[in-house]
């Protein structure tokens, strides 16, 4: 079946290439048995792709259930997943057949997986594997015969490092991998399904559609839509009932879009950060910290002049000498970096000695991981341990904080 007929089929509407590469990918792998996991923002439209897996495999006459994860309280989740025996808990006056039993021979669709508990990861993985599964109060083993799909709106790689997601179950949902790309990505299909909203709620209500002009438009597709398409649906609708006036403005359309801090630059999907990101901002930060060493070695030489030559040929009195050197030689210097969230980096006091060596070089560390090291500590102390505070000083992600505490044993 090609493209078309695939998203009339399923209601997609949209040309982007990424898009057609996800259904491309759909089609490809639904019919195998091969688990597939989802991964896209929150409204941009997830839920199609299991229906295409399922429907374009050899499970299309099984059962096919859709199970919302986030939706479910923890206390009660190993109950509607995997089933219990009567009495296992309060409340359980008879048994019940989980969605593992009730869809063997068809397909699972588990959205928002990242929210599962870790005792349900662990059953759930047992499932996967071995096809094996435990009532909630039995001890007897059922088998059961499912496909599984899982979708998430979170980077599920950092929910493994920060120890919410098991590892071994993201390895064993993510054999396929789909990514879903956000509408603000798919400008070319913006005002293709604001017109097909358009159309549903001009009939569903009675009314003329809407229609939009030439800037209008514009403004439509330049819009960062965070909440993709459903947030777009939903304006589309409120836009419907309220408007008198069928054609719309650009003035007119703006009213009914929140306004955003920075509308002109992206919200991009988060990915695994990777050390050469880190790697740029560590770049960074030495070279600010090399420039202020060779900042404070032509201060000394400067200084070093001023009290044994004077100022433009006059030599200077002991007073004066004293004073350029006690203007130099302060308690404390403090030099403030312009980026990297401003660290204050203390420069030892000079004694006489060295003001009056200008070849000599203040002796201290050059190891880059020294130095990444002592930031780290002061950043930690200055805000009590702290993490997202320390990570905001020093202009990092508190995930790769977390990190580099974990590498340098700093805990």
């Amino acid at each position: 079946m090609d493209l078309i007929n695939v998203k009339q089929r399923f209601e997609i509407i949209g040309n982007a290439q990424a898009l057609n590469r996800a259904i491309e990918i759909a089609i490809q792998v639904a019919p195998t048995d091969l688990s597939v996991l989802i991964a896209g923002e929150s409204g941009s439209g997830k839920e199609r792709f299991p229906q295409i897996v399922h429907q374009f495999s050899s499970r299309k006459h099984g059962p096919y259930i859709a199970v919302n994860c986030g939706a479910i309280p923890e206390g009660t989740i190993d109950s509607e997943l995997f089933g219990h025996e009567k009495g296992a808990f309060t409340g359980a006056y008879e048994a019940r057949k989980g969605y593992f039993e009730v869809a063997n021979g068809g397909t699972i669709f588990l959205d928002e997986i990242g929210e599962l508990p870790l005792s349900t990861q662990v059953r759930l993985l047992r499932v996967l594997e071995t096809g094996e599964f435990i009532r909630v109060g039995s001890s007897k083993v059922q088998k059961t015969d499912i496909r599984l799909v899982a979708a998430t709106n979170v980077d599920v790689q950092d929910a493994v490092q920060a120890g919410k997601f098991r590892e071994d179950l993201y390895y064993r949902l993510n054999t396929v991998p789909i990514f879903v790309v956000p509408l603000r990505e798919r400008k070319e299909d913006i005002y293709l399904l604001f017109r097909k909203f358009a159309h549903d709620f001009a009939e569903k209500y009675r009314m003329p559609v809407l229609r939009l002009d030439e800037k209008a438009q514009m403004v439509l597709e330049s819009y960062m839509w965070r909440g993709n398409v459903r947030q777009l649906k939903n304006i589309t609708e409120q836009i419907s009932i309220i408007e008198q006036e069928r054609l719309l403005t650009a003035e007119r359309i703006k009213m009914y879009l929140p306004e955003e801090s920075n509308p002109s630059l992206p919200a991009l999907y988060k990915k695994r950060e990777t050390e050469s990101s880190f790697g740029s901002e560590r770049e960074i930060l030495y070279q600010i910290l090399f420039d202020m060493k060779r900042d404070v070695n032509d201060l000394k030489k400067l200084v070093n002049e001023l009290t044994s030559k004077g100022v433009d040929g006059v030599e200077l009195d002991d007073d004066q000498t004293q004073l350029v050197r006690k203007l130099y030689d302060e308690d404390e210097t403090r030099i403030e970096a312009p980026v990297m969230s401003n660290p204050v980096v203390h420069v030892n006091r000079v004694d006489e000695s060295a003001i009056e060596d200008t070849e000599e070089i203040v002796e201290e560390s050059l190891s880059l991981v020294d130095k990444e090291v002592e930031l780290i500590i002061k950043a930690l102390k200055k805000h009590n341990g702290k993490r997202k505070l320390a990570a905001q000083d020093l202009g990092i992600s508190e995930r790769t904080l977390y990190r580099k505490i974990k590498e340098y044993s700093l805990e």
